[in-house]
């Protein structure tokens, strides 16, 4: 396959991944589904697709590390709930923005003491600025009313949680892959990793309410089996084809249109107004992403 391909297969996967929040935030309230139920049947509809797609592809599925079940579950399970979160608690733009602007930041942190990989001094600026950016989110986004929605601590707490459990997949197949041994195909270990993700929800989504409201059943079901399809199933397979033959840190800067994507529908879609402030924050995290990851890759390329 082109790197052509595989660039357009990653901004498509990107864009997919984009509508997710905008999904919850559609959900949320008037199907009575919370965060939990949602990343629950997020996870089992994304995992039954995921093994048809397996079976079409004649792909094996099994894993042959207990250490990546667990890992990469976790860490997709803290990921995603922590996500559906954040959208409910400050609205989809800001939480998706915080989300994807983090997660790089704390890769760039965590890889030096635990891979050994120098920050150096044009990382470390982009640290300092995305931390900055992050910082004028949430004190100069608190107000809201005319001049747009409030930035909620809370909800940024999440965001950030989020960006953590990305984080540790992403550190951890970093690791693995510096590791001898067997590999197991990304597609898999996905699709386990939502298996794991359904298991360990399942009790909560039950306490919190696992089935939605009886008003609105058809528009709940085909928000969720998009949700499933299109920027789960969907959107992972085509990034799984892309990332072969595109280099990584250039597939982190394509990520960077996920959040952009989210904003744009929650400023069309879902009518959420943004500050001044908070356009300026998440500018100013979001450059500071693009700078880090065009740091990496000048190091990597000497």
């Amino acid at each position: 396959m082109s790197a052509a391909r595989g660039l357009l297969y990653l901004l498509l996967s990107a864009a997919s991944w984009g509508t997710a929040g905008a999904a919850a935030a559609v959900l949320f309230g008037a199907s009575g589904l919370g965060p939990v139920a949602l990343t629950f049947w997020r996870s089992v509809g994304g995992s039954v697709l995921l093994l048809l797609l397996a079976a079409v592809r004649r792909r094996s599925v099994r894993v042959r590390s207990r250490l990546d079940l667990a890992v990469n579950g976790l860490g997709l399970t803290l990921f995603q709930i922590a996500y559906f979160e954040a959208v409910r608690g400050t609205g989809l733009a800001v939480g998706t923005v915080v989300t994807l602007g983090v997660a790089p930041v704390l890769v760039a942190l965590g890889a030096r003491p635990l891979l050994r990989e120098r920050l150096g001094r044009a990382g470390a600026v982009a640290v300092f600025g995305a931390v900055g950016g992050l910082a004028v989110l949430i004190l100069g986004g608190g107000e809201g009313g005319a001049a747009g929605r409030a930035v909620h601590p809370g909800g940024v707490l999440w965001a950030v949680a989020s960006g953590a459990g990305y984080a540790c997949i992403t550190l951890y197949g970093r690791w693995r892959a510096g590791r001898p041994g067997p590999r197991t195909e990304a597609l898999t270990t996905t699709l386990h990793s939502f298996l794991v993700c359904a298991l360990l929800l399942l009790p909560f989504a039950l306490v919190e309410g696992v089935w939605p409201a009886p008003g609105g059943a058809l528009r709940t079901a085909g928000v969720l089996l998009y949700l499933a399809a299109v920027p789960t199933a969907f959107g992972y397979a085509l990034y799984f084809t892309g990332v072969t033959v595109v280099r990584a840190t250039t597939a982190a800067v394509i990520a960077l249109i996920e959040p952009v994507s989210a904003t744009v529908l929650a400023v069309t879609l879902l009518g959420e107004r943004l500050s001044a402030a908070t356009l300026a924050g998440a500018a100013v995290l979001l450059l500071s992403v693009t700078a880090l990851a065009v740091a990496e890759t000048r190091a990597a390329t000497a």
